[in-house]
């Protein structure tokens, strides 16, 4: 049996920012940009593994929640409480000043971390965690 990821989700809570943020400052390209019952959903994905990919849906992707769900939602993103993802790359350095340079908001600078990673940590414009890594000795 062959098990692969297919794809992931990410809240947020505004589109266009989101789309400038991981088209723009991480490089990742626009796959689908879907809108339905008022809601929208938008794939992006990195060129090199066109068979992954991060949908951007809104923070609660269901028509019939209550208003109260909704604001529970609202304020879990806002504290960035929802999702994260964790990145590949082969220079966290490089990285980490590109996306720095940008604007997003730094958790962590780069550093080596003792399960045999280099990585950097930011939030996306909806405060979601993203973190970068690059194996050790690489």
């Amino acid at each position: 049996m062959d098990i692969r990821l297919s794809q992931c989700f990410i809240a947020v809570d505004d589109h266009d920012r989101a789309i400038a943020f991981y088209r723009d400052v991480l490089g990742l390209e626009v796959r689908n940009d879907v809108g339905f019952e008022g809601m929208r959903w938008v794939t992006v994905g990195p060129p090199s593994q066109p068979d992954v990919n991060i949908v951007l849906e809104p923070p609660l992707a269901d028509p019939n929640a209550s208003a109260a769900d909704r604001q529970a939602m609202a304020e879990l993103m806002a504290k960035g409480l929802l999702r994260g993802v964790i990145f590949a790359t082969d220079d966290c350095d490089a990285t980490f000043e590109r996306i720095s340079a940008a604007g997003a908001e730094v958790l962590q600078e780069p550093m080596d971390q003792p399960y045999g990673v280099r990585d950097c940590g930011f939030r996306d414009p909806a405060g979601n965690l993203l973190r970068f890594t690059q194996p050790l000795g690489k």
